[in-house]
Order: C-alpha cells, then structure tokens, then sequence
C-alpha cells in the first residue's frame, strides 16, 4: 500500500491535512493490522491528505499510565510531542479510542495541543459531507448488525451516535444490546487489562459481554476499538461461533462498502 510518511512529506517541503495515529495495536496485532489498511485504503480512495509517523509514532503510553508507571508515560509522551511540535502537526486521526483520549485529553497537560479525532467521527463527517458513497444494495443491506461501544470512545468521550451513523449508512440492521451507550458493559480490556491476568470471578468479561451481543441475533459485531475487537473475537470463538458471527471494525465494514 502507499502510505505517505511524515518524514518524507517534510523533507519534499509538504504537510498533511491530518495525521493518521496509528497506535501499537494497529502497527503490530495481526488482526489490527487489517483495520489499519481498510482505514488507509479509506484516506487512500477518497483522496484525503494524509501521512504517518511511522518508525517515529510511539505508543502514547495509555497502558503504562492505567498499570500505574506515570514516569514512563511521561517520557513516552514527552518524546512524541516533541515530533509532533516539530512537524507543526495540527489534526490528528487515531481507529484506537485508548490513543484518542490520551492524545486529546491528556497531551495538552504536556504541551501537546491538537485536534484529535476518532476515526467513527471523521468517517461520519466523510460520509455527510458525500465523499464516502456506498454501493447501492451493499454486502451489509438488512443484516443484522450490534455495535459494541468503547468505553473510552463512549463513556470518557461522549460519543455515541457517530459509529451507529456510520452502520446506518451501511442500511443495515442495527440491533443493541441490552447493555449500551452510556450504561454499555467493558469488554474487558481497558484499564491495561489487556496485559494482566484477570482476578478470580464467575465469568471473564469479556465472554459475558459476548453472550449479550449473541443474544441480539445479529451475525456481525461492530466495534471502534482494536482491544474492543480482541476481546470480542476471543469471546466469539470461546463460544465456538466464529463461523455464524463476524467481529470487524466500522472501518473494515465500510471499506468493503464503498
């Protein structure tokens, strides 16, 4: 794929409209990876100028923040504000709602002032604004399809509507679980969960948020998050219903749409 980098785009004397974040799990998790390029081949078709950080991004340092090591996160996060000052970057889009709030609401702290979006929100604007235009009677036309909320895209950020637009468009079925938006249960990741062994329960989290989607009936679960996206996935497959139900991003359901 061709995907602009940043430090080329400035040595050809260029700048991005925004910057495309793309964050550990993006960059390295296999299965994130296929979020990253549908999101990409996204920007890529629709004309948006763009570029990456590439060997330059590190990680925020959401994880290591959350599990308690606060000199850590500030170094990481010094460091990557450095680069972005120095590449005068003003707008910032991230498919990782970890990377989008601490990039929004914790960077300004440090000196790092932008505008960040979330890649649900700048898809919503690409469709309203007609530069996403779906086929007509696409793959996803009257499925059933249930969307996970993130907790840090939900309830730390308000933002609820933008990725249930963005399924709409798709004319499919939007089915919710029992539990969503505001009062949506975590998958189990969050927190730097995702790095540590669970403590002693009846039910790991992440199966019983699974159990809620299945019980919807829906044959595809959309989430905005990759940890979302893991933890999800490995409920399904627990569930031994990896071939009746799909777990994919809002970005990998529309760049398959359009």
């Amino acid at each position: 794929m061709q995907v602009p980098v940043m430090a080329e785009m400035f040595a050809n004397g260029q700048s991005p409209d925004v910057l495309f974040w793309v964050g550990c799990s993006g960059s390295f998790d296999q299965r994130a990876q296929k979020i990253t390029k549908a999101f990409a081949t996204i920007l890529n078709k629709v004309g948006v100028n763009y570029a990456i950080l590439g060997k330059e991004e590190m990680c925020t340092g959401d994880p290591v923040r959350r599990a308690g090591n606060e000199f850590m996160f500030q170094m990481m996060a010094y460091q990557n504000i450095q680069i972005l000052n120095n590449y005068g970057i003003k707008k910032i889009v991230t498919a990782c709602p970890h990377c989008f709030n601490t990039l929004k609401n914790e960077y300004p702290d440090l000196g790092g002032n932008y505008e960040v979006i979330h890649h649900a929100t700048f898809l919503q604007q690409l469709i309203d604004e007609g530069k996403i235009k779906m086929q007509e009677g696409g793959v996803y036309k009257g499925k059933k399809i249930t969307y996970h909320d993130s907790c840090y895209l939900g309830r730390s950020n308000n933002i609820y509507e933008a990725p249930r637009k963005v399924l709409e468009a798709l004319d499919a079925e939007l089915v919710e679980m029992k539990r969503c938006r505001s009062k949506g249960l975590c998958c189990g990741a969050g927190g730097a969960q995702m790095f540590k062994e669970e403590e002693k329960g009846d039910i790991r989290i992440n199966i019983e948020r699974t159990n809620e989607a299945l019980e919807t009936g829906a044959s595809i679960v959309a989430s905005a998050c990759p940890f979302c996206n893991t933890m999800l996935t490995d409920g399904v497959k627990n569930q031994e219903k990896e071939n009746d139900v799909a777990v994919l991003d809002i970005a990998e359901l529309v760049a398959m749409s359009i």
